[in-house]
């Protein structure tokens, strides 16, 4: 599993101006290497970010104490803002715990194309491929701890679902 930067043109030279809109801007090309169709600033995983004359640090909230894809993550990021014309420091932090909350409009509409239902209370759960309420949950713990294992009555699809935290 290795985490990706979709590939995009250069945001700022280096010695251009790099304010907090730029770094969002180009993390929006870092993905989550579990569910490769949803940037982590849409995960919500993206906390406080500093920048100065010669270095941008990021905060990154794991989804899960333990995550294992962190490494990866953080090495995207420094990858991904090294064209920015500093040094980059993406750093985990527990300063402000990550919650489902955070995940973005556009985040959970693209854990639904990738056939992943997004948070929500385990009685609100619907199949993210027909939409039935349907469903029996048949893991509480799925591929990675953010997840669960469900299975739709409705159209016989299995799928997994983001856990609210």
């Amino acid at each position: 599993m290795v985490a990706r930067a979709r590939s995009s043109g250069p945001l700022a030279a280096a010695s251009a101006a790099v304010d907090e809109a730029h770094v969002l801007t180009a993390l929006q090309d870092v993905v989550d290497p579990e569910i490769p169709t949803i940037s982590i600033v849409d995960l919500g995983m993206v906390g406080a970010i500093d920048i100065d004359d010669d270095r941008i640090r990021v905060e990154l909230s794991p989804t899960f104490i333990g995550c294992h894809a962190l490494g990866l993550i953080q090495t995207a990021v420094e990858e991904r803002l090294a064209s920015l014309g500093r040094q980059v420091a993406a750093v985990s932090s527990m300063a402000t715990p990550w919650t489902s909350d955070r995940i973005s409009a556009a985040g959970r509409a693209s854990l639904r194309r990738a056939g992943i239902a997004p948070p929500s209370a385990p009685e609100d759960v619907r199949c993210p491929f027909c939409g039935s309420e349907d469903i029996a949950m048949d893991n509480a713990f799925g591929p990675a701890q953010c997840r669960s294992l469900f299975y739709c009555r409705g159209c016989r699809q299995p799928f997994e679902a983001f856990k609210p935290i």
